[in-house]
């Protein structure tokens, strides 16, 4: 991409759009496109349609979605399908009428079965049923998948698909109602040591995997893909090692400084048992994650000092 190209960056203010300004900005990207929400919803056809007309951009990096945890996807299943579906249509099919010469979707690695062999490749994608508790938003990044490809096809677009595993970093949400696991836990020992509290509950049973990238990481892999690849199959983004969510729990509480129990609430749900992706197909690209997990921990835990208390 040349350094003066417009770049549009959807969902710029989200944990993985704001990483990828970030990244832009640092390699001397200067004609970046960004609109909050509220001065454009992308959920609108027409307001979508007459963005692209007006403005033109040259490439787009699709990051805005209706993004939560268990809880939050349970609770509002219409929502996170509904919301999806109608950004990536709407990006999507703008770019296309627009002559936008490349886009990359952002999606993530629970569009895979919930049972896929591990680690889990590409090609596992629609082999099995879903993980039932994110089922809704699954089915939209998957349709977006798909769209892209179709699109590709009949106009012979560059349109690609990158998929993330579990991410965390700056700008992440730490609301508990709607976070992911790894910020909601680092809210959670953090009030608690404030508050003198001796125990902190974790929900499920601590023994599911998971694999955690750093947002910066993904911000990095990202340009990689819209640089350096042209295929039409997804590809998947991670640092291709996990630990269990009471590993994670323990890591957590040794980086807030939280010295009391670690209990697990069995009576709620755990989510997929396994989820670790198979990132051969970026690494034989020559990308590789940089950012180590308590590194990681430890530059988010200070982010979220310095910013949300």
């Amino acid at each position: 991409m040349d350094k003066d190209a417009k770049i549009y960056v959807a969902g710029h203010r989200g944990l993985v759009g704001s990483a990828l300004v970030r990244e832009l900005a640092r390699l001397g990207y200067r004609n970046l496109l960004l609109r909050e929400s509220r001065e454009l919803d992308l959920r609108n056809q027409a307001d979508t349609l007459a963005f692209f007309q007006a403005e033109r951009p040259e490439y787009v990096f699709l990051a805005a979605a209706k993004v939560g945890g268990i809880a939050a996807n349970n609770s509002f299943p219409a929502d996170f399908i509904y919301d999806n579906l109608m950004i990536q249509n709407n990006v999507i099919h703008s770019a296309y009428l627009n002559g936008v010469i490349k886009l990359l979707l952002l999606g993530s690695t629970c569009i895979y079965p919930r049972l896929a062999p591990q680690p889990i490749r590409e090609e596992a994608l629609l082999t099995g049923p879903l993980e039932p508790t994110n089922e809704p938003y699954a089915i939209a990044k998957i349709a977006g998948i798909k769209l892209c490809q179709s699109y590709n096809r009949q106009y012979g677009t560059r349109f690609i698909s990158a998929m993330p595993t579990n991410l965390y970093g700056p700008n992440d949400n730490f609301d508990l109602d709607s976070s992911h696991v790894l910020p909601a836990l680092m809210r959670k020992f953090h009030e608690a040591k404030v508050s003198g509290s001796q125990s902190v509950t974790v929900w499920g049973s601590g023994t599911p995997y998971r694999e955690f990238v750093h947002v910066d990481d993904v911000a990095r892999a990202s340009l990689f893909l819209m640089e350096r690849y042209e295929g039409w199959e997804p590809v998947n983004i991670g640092s291709g090692q996990e630990l269990t969510i009471r590993e994670l729990a323990e890591k957590i509480r040794e980086v807030v400084g939280f010295t009391g129990e670690i209990v697990f609430d069995s009576s709620k749900p755990d989510g997929t048992p396994r989820k670790l992706s198979d990132v051969s197909r970026i690494h034989q690209l020559g990308w590789r994650h940089g950012i180590e997990l308590v590194q990681g921990l430890r530059d988010t835990y200070a982010w979220y000092l310095g910013n949300l208390c």
